[in-house]
C-alpha cells in the first residue's frame, strides 16, 4: 500500500506550479461529451479522479485520446450507451455531472449514484428537484439514477441551498434544453463559472455564471471548441498553507489572486507576508504566527476544501483559535490525526477550537478523506521527526504529483510502497 514518508523540520522554499482545477476539470469532461464535435481539453490535471471520469466516458463508446498528462482530445459522436456504471465511477462525487450532459443531449441518462470523501452529507435533492423541473422523470433503484423525458424544457429553480454541484450539474442539462432556464441562489465558485465558459466555446448561451442568478437559454447543438482549464484553486491555497506552516518563502505559480482572496486574507491575518503578481503568489510564513478565527462559507468566503489545511497552520499558532464548519458536518475527522502530532484541537459540533503548540512531532497517521490527507501532509513537513501517512489513495485523487512538487521546495518527503522502501528513505534522511 503507498504511503508518503516524511522527515519534517525543513523550511519550504522556491516556486511551484499549480495544475489545472480538478472540480472544473471533472464538469468540463462531462460537457464535454454534449457535442458530436471533437473537443481538445488543455491544462488537465492528471489525479485520479479525472483518470475514472475519462475511462468511464470511454466505456459508452466516446473516443478519448490522452495526448499527454494534461491535455484530451474527446470526441462523442459515437457514445453508444447512456448507461455509465462500473466499480470505479462509484467512487468519485462528480460522477453525478453525467446525469446533467447525458439528459441535456440524449433526453436520458441512467448513471451509478456518487462516491467521495466521507466528509458528511451530501444530498442530490437539489440536483434532483432541478431535473424534475425541466421535465425529467427521475427513479432511483439498484444504486443508479435513471432521468429521462421527451418533454423536457426551461424552467425557473430556485435552489433551497447554495450547491456548486446542482448549480453545474442544471446549467449542463439545460444547455441543450428548450426554453429559457433561470437558476437562482446558485454557487458562484471559480470552477462553475470555468464549466459556464466552456459551454459557451462550444455554443451555448449562458449569462450570470459567478453571480447569483444563471440564466440560460437553450440551444439546439453544441460544437467542438479547444479549452484551457483554469489553475486549481485548492491546490493552490494548499501550498500557500505549506509554506506558512512550515515557516517557509513559497512563491505559488500558475494561479488566479482573485480566486485566493479568502485564503491570502487569513495568512496576512496570522502574519504572513503575502505578495500577488498577475499569476502568481508569493507566501512568507512569520516565524511567530499569530491565532485567527475561521469560518468556511461558500465563495467568496473561506473554502470548506481549506478548512483542514488552515487548522493545520493554525495548530502551531500563538494563542486559541475557532474554526467553524458551516458546509459539512464531518469534517473533523482529521483532527485525531493532528493530536497524534501533538496538536491541541478541541471538536465541539461544527467547531474545532485550536490552542497553539510551539511544535509538533511526527507520528504514525492516516489520510480520512482528500483534504485532510493534505493538510496530515503539510503538518508532517512542519513537525519534528519522521512521519508516515498511509490511505494516501484520497490524497491522489486531486493533488498532481504532490510529492514531487513539495520535494522541489525542499521537503523530504517520499512515496513508497514497501516497508524495505520506507526504511531506505528513513536511513537516508537521519
Amino acid at each position: 500500500m503507498d504511503q508518503y514518508i516524511i522527515k519534517g523540520g525543513m523550511s519550504l522554499a522556491g516556486e511551484v506550479v499549480v495544475s489545472g482545477a480538478k472540480n472544473a476539470a471533472l464538469g468540463i469532461l462531462a460537457a464535454a461529451i454534449m457535442t458530436d464535435e471533437e473537443v481538445l481539453i488543455d491544462n488537465l490535471p492528471d489525479v485520479k479522479d479525472i483518470n475514472v471520469m475519462l475511462e468511464a466516458i470511454a466505456q459508452t463508446g466516446v473516443y478519448v485520446d490522452r495526448i499527454n498528462r494534461n491535455k484530451v482530445k474527446i470526441n462523442a459522436s459515437k457514445l453508444h450507451s447512456c448507461v455509465v456504471d462500473d466499480e470505479y465511477i462509484r467512487r468519485i462525487r462528480a460522477s453525478y455531472y453525467l446525469i446533467g450532459a447525458l439528459l441535456g443531449k440524449y433526453h436520458k441518462a441512467e448513471v451509478a449514484l456518487p462516491g467521495g470523501c466521507e466528509i458528511g452529507a451530501r444530498p442530490i435533492d437539489q440536483h434532483l428537484k432541478g431535473f424534475r423541473a425541466l421535465g425529467a422523470d427521475i427513479d432511483i433503484s439498484s444504486g443508479r439514477i435513471n432521468a429521462s423525458s421527451d418533454k423536457l424544457k426551461g424552467a425557473h429553480i430556485f435552489l433551497d441551498i447554495v450547491s456548486v454541484g446542482a448549480t453545474i450539474n442544471i446549467m449542463l442539462a439545460a444547455s441543450l434544453i428548450p426554453g429559457k432556464t433561470v437558476i437562482e441562489n446558485v454557487a458562484k465558485e471559480p470552477h462553475i463559472v470555468d464549466v459556464a465558459n466552456f459551454l459557451n466555446s462550444m455554443g451555448a448561451d449562458i449569462k450570470g455564471a459567478g453571480t447569483d442568478v444563471i440564466r440560460i437559454n437553450g440551444v439546439s447543438k453544441l460544437h467542438g471548441t479547444e479549452y484551457s482549464i483554469i489553475p486549481d484553486q485548492i491546490e493552490a491555497g494548499t501550498f500557500m498553507c505549506a509554506a506558512a506552516i512550515t515557516r517557509g518563502d513559497v512563491t505559488v505559480k500558475n494561479l488566479i489572486p482573485k480566486h485566493m482572496e479568502a485564503i491570502s486574507a487569513k495568512l496576512i491575518e496570522i502574519g504572513c507576508e503575502i505578495t500577488e503578481f498577475d499569476d502568481a503568489i508569493r507566501v512568507r510564513g512569520a516565524i511567530r504566527q499569530r491565532a485567527a478565527n475561521v469560518k468556511t462559507l461558500p465563495y467568496p468566503g473561506f473554502p470548506t476544501d481549506m478548512q483542514p489545511q488552515i487548522t493545520a497552520v493554525l495548530a502551531r499558532a500563538h494563542g486559541t483559535s475557532t474554526v467553524l464548519e458551516s458546509i459539512f458536518e464531518n469534517r473533523f475527522r482529521y483532527v485525531s490525526e493532528l493530536a497524534r502530532m501533538g496538536a491541541e484541537i478541541e471538536v465541539k459540533g461544527n467547531m474545532a477550537v485550536v490552542s497553539g503548540v510551539d511544535k509538533l512531532v511526527g507520528a504514525n497517521l492516516n489520510a480520512p478523506d482528500l483534504r485532510a490527507g493534505a493538510a496530515l501532509v503539510i503538518a508532517a513537513l512542519a513537525a519534528d521527526g519522521i512521519s508516515t501517512i498511509s490511505d494516501i489513495k484520497y490524497i491522489q485523487r486531486g493533488y498532481e504529483h504532490f510529492e514531487e512538487k513539495l520535494e522541489s521546495l525542499g521537503a523530504k518527503i517520499a512515496l513508497v510502497d514497501t516497508e524495505k522502501a520506507a526504511q531506505k528513505f528513513i536511513l537516508k534522511v537521519s
